[in-house]
């Protein structure tokens, strides 16, 4: 049987932060990444314009790497292939990654929805981080919540408080709690 998980850079910050170890997902025990996939995350999370409003995600079978998430600039898709694609071991990149529509009512909606939830005084401890752990993606005015919080309170608050910002159609709050 073929063991698979999808990574996602948010919560393996948090969870390193918060827990002194790295695993994929709060639900599942508590795991360690293999070689490759740390190689992955740690090209990933240096990359320049990698910034709260994108959420990068990958999974590893074998030698093949799969990106996917959502971006606002294109030229952060084509860099986070470019540099997996120069891994050791990686045989094959599957680009997945969607780039967001360009669009000044979803960039407005971004900074409004940002200055809701970090200028509360319950987020200022995740705020003061150089890539904070809540990433907000905005897609036609839907805004999904990705990444972790330490507590169930914060997790419900930061949904709350992205539902409270006008023009907000829909909230899908996916953080995790670790």
């Amino acid at each position: 049987m073929r063991y698979s998980r999808v990574i996602r850079l948010g919560l393996l910050s948090m969870a390193f932060v918060l827990l002194g170890g790295l695993h994929a997902w709060a639900a599942q025990p508590q795991q360690t990444l293999t070689p490759l996939e740390a190689s992955v995350r740690h090209e990933l999370v240096m990359l320049p314009y990698h910034s709260i409003f994108d959420n990068l995600e990958f999974q590893v079978e074998g030698g093949q790497v799969t990106l996917s998430g959502q971006v606002v600039r294109p030229t952060l898709k084509k860099a986070a292939e470019r540099v997996v694609a120069k891994l050791p071991n990686v045989q094959s990149v599957v680009n997945n990654i969607e780039v967001l529509p360009a669009s000044p009512y979803d960039s407005q909606i971004r900074l409004a929805v940002y200055r809701a939830i970090y200028r509360n005084p319950n987020f200022v401890r995740y705020a003061n981080r150089a890539l904070p752990p809540i990433h907000i993606i905005v897609n036609r005015g839907n805004v999904t919540l990705v990444g972790a919080v330490g507590s169930e309170i914060d997790r419900v608050i930061a949904g709350m408080r992205a539902s409270s910002v006008p023009f907000v159609f829909e909230v899908d709050n996916r953080l995790a709690v670790s």
